[in-house]
């Protein structure tokens, strides 16, 4: 004699599938992240930063102000204005004031502050050779 069991669980899931409660999924029929993947003990931390957009919220702050400055000719780069440029740049002065006297978290930051004639002038020279 062939005893048959479906715990409620099991119910609950065939049941909202008869129903077509997962129909139309936006993954249905494809595989599973890193399925097949050696394992990593980070994955979820890896998969956080992805979704969060990257390491922003977990480095320190002052590390993110040392990064902002770094990438200070591609940020204006995007700009379409010398407005927006000056007024990034008056941001980023802003926050290297705050990293300087230790107001935000993380380890001491030692940066100049940026001209913004002299960042308005680079953003200028970079916008008529690409043009």
């Amino acid at each position: 004699m062939v005893h048959w069991y479906e715990s409620s669980i099991d119910r609950q899931m065939r049941e909202a599938t008869e129903r077509g409660e997962f129909d139309g999924l936006s993954g249905a029929g494809k595989p599973l992240t890193g399925y097949g993947e050696e394992y990593d003990e980070d994955w979820w931390v890896k998969d956080w930063l992805r979704r969060e957009g990257g390491a922003a919220g977990v480095i320190p702050a002052s590390l993110a102000v040392r990064r902002a400055a770094e990438d200070l000719p591609a940020a204006v780069g995007r700009f379409t204005a010398e407005r927006a440029v000056r007024e990034h740049v008056a941001e980023l002065n802003e926050r290297i004031d705050k990293a300087r006297r230790g107001l935000i978290d993380g380890p001491p930051v030692v940066l100049p502050r940026f001209d913004a004639d002299e960042v308005v002038e680079q953003w200028r020279a970079r916008r008529t050779t690409t043009r």
